[in-house]
């Protein structure tokens, strides 16, 4: 049989492992709150870049800062963690996050450099809570499930995803010039960003003071069951933790590319030529698949392999990629937008697949995957430099190419929870 390994497991008091359904709830307002955050980057981006004439590349900057925070902070957040706790962990990004808002104030009053920093602060917090969120979540019950329980907890984050586009348009893009149609841009329009930053920094306060009162389980060491046929000497050592961590890194950056760019791809005169503002609905509906997807996948996942229902999202979403990429009009406008419902299971499976049977490894291979969201900074700044070179709707050929490794990744790894109780 396989070696074991020690694994982090919830002990309740008394010592005996049990899933708590109460530290299930309250970790899922923490994937609602950056769901929330993370998406009115979509709307920021457009914003920025009519306010301080950029290009795309330029643009994408806010990507390239905001995820390029997980690569930076991801090894010391797991470091911080490992010293106080999960539960101080969390809190502690709460309060980086609210700091990071706030800073959105004298931003709106300086420089572009300035909302970059403001991001970078924003998305370090962030980090802090993923790292400390995700692999709790993964061990608050049977491994078994864990991809169907990590879906779960992020169609709440979706739920943030979607309210936070429409919200954000309706706050910050419907008062400002160039999104009212008016085609002009001026720097009071950075002035729309501060009354909705300062709200969500009160908001990331007041959860991160209930969630240092709650009472949540500690996570203790277990025996868990290793892989068969991998090294154990790191996590890294662990073939489908990398190729995992590989997965995490094209997935996001697919994700947030089609995010970053939406309400200019619709703004084009071959497909919908909708104002920012208006557009900025449609972003919502992207977000809002993804929603929904969840929320089925939790159930098919308790039935389904994690791998095959992976493989399935991923070969559908290059086919709507496809579509949207040499498409026009409605058909191409709603091919893009359906890949969010695609994009449903894609980052809890690769997640919860990529953790499995590392046993004591697993905190550090949280950190690695936390490490690979960096794809978010990175495939949207590549797609920017292709949107300069070649047009917003060439571009999308990128997102479709990070989906085909996400179909290879289901497909070797559809049968991986049988393997855990394979002969060695």
């Amino acid at each position: 049989m396989a070696q074991t390994a020690h694994n982090p497991a919830v002990l309740p008091a008394n010592g005996t492992a049990t899933t708590n359904t109460g530290a299930l709830v309250i970790v899922t307002m923490l994937f609602f709150m950056w769901g929330l955050i993370t998406s009115l980057n979509d709307i920021l981006i457009p914003h920025l870049k009519a306010i301080y004439t950029l290009t795309y590349v330029q643009a994408m900057l806010v990507q390239f800062c905001f995820f390029g925070a997980y690569f930076i902070v991801s090894l010391p957040a797991g470091m911080l963690i490992r010293r106080i706790g999960y539960q101080k962990g969390a809190v502690t990004g709460l309060l980086i996050a609210a700091v990071g808002c706030a800073l959105f104030y004298p931003a709106s009053f300086s420089s572009y450099g300035m909302f970059l920093f403001a991001f970078f602060v924003l998305a370090s917090g962030i980090t802090v809570l993923q790292v400390a969120a995700n692999p709790y979540v993964t061990v608050l019950g049977p491994a078994a499930t864990a991809s169907s329980r990590l879906t779960l907890t992020q169609a709440f984050n979706s739920l943030g995803t979607t309210i936070g586009p429409y919200a954000g348009g309706l706050l910050i893009l419907s008062t400002a010039g160039v999104a009212a149609g008016a085609g002009l841009a001026t720097s009071a329009d950075a002035a729309t960003v501060r009354g909705p930053y300062l709200a969500l920094a009160a908001v990331l306060v007041v959860l991160a003071v209930l969630f240092m009162a709650a009472r949540l389980p500690k996570i203790a060491e277990t025996e868990d069951v290793s892989l068969p046929g991998e090294g154990h000497g790191s996590a890294l050592a662990h073939r489908h933790l990398v190729l995992g961590a590989i997965g995490i890194f094209l997935y996001v950056g697919a994700e947030v590319s089609i995010g970053s760019f939406l309400i200019n791809f619709l703004g084009e005169s071959r497909v919908a030529g909708l104002s920012h503002a208006a557009a900025a609905d449609y972003v919502s509906v992207y977000w809002g698949g993804a929603m929904v997807g969840r929320f089925i996948g939790f159930a098919v996942m308790r039935v389904a392999s994690p791998g095959k229902t992976l493989a399935f999202n991923a070969l559908l979403a290059i086919a709507l990629v496809l579509t949207a990429t040499f498409g026009q009009g409605s058909v191409a406008m709603w091919a893009i937008l359906a890949v969010g419902l695609c994009n449903s299971i894609m980052f809890p499976t690769i997640f919860s697949m990529a953790l499995h049977g590392l046993g004591k490894f697993t905190g550090q291979g949280s950190g690695i995957l936390c490490m690979a969201i960096v794809g978010g900074a990175i495939v949207p700044f590549a797609q920017g430099a292709i949107a300069d070179a070649s047009g917003v709707q060439v571009s999308f050929l990128l997102p479709a190419a990070c989906y085909a490794f996400i179909l290879f990744f289901g497909l070797k790894y559809a049968n991986l929870y049988r393997q855990q109780h394979a002969p060695a």
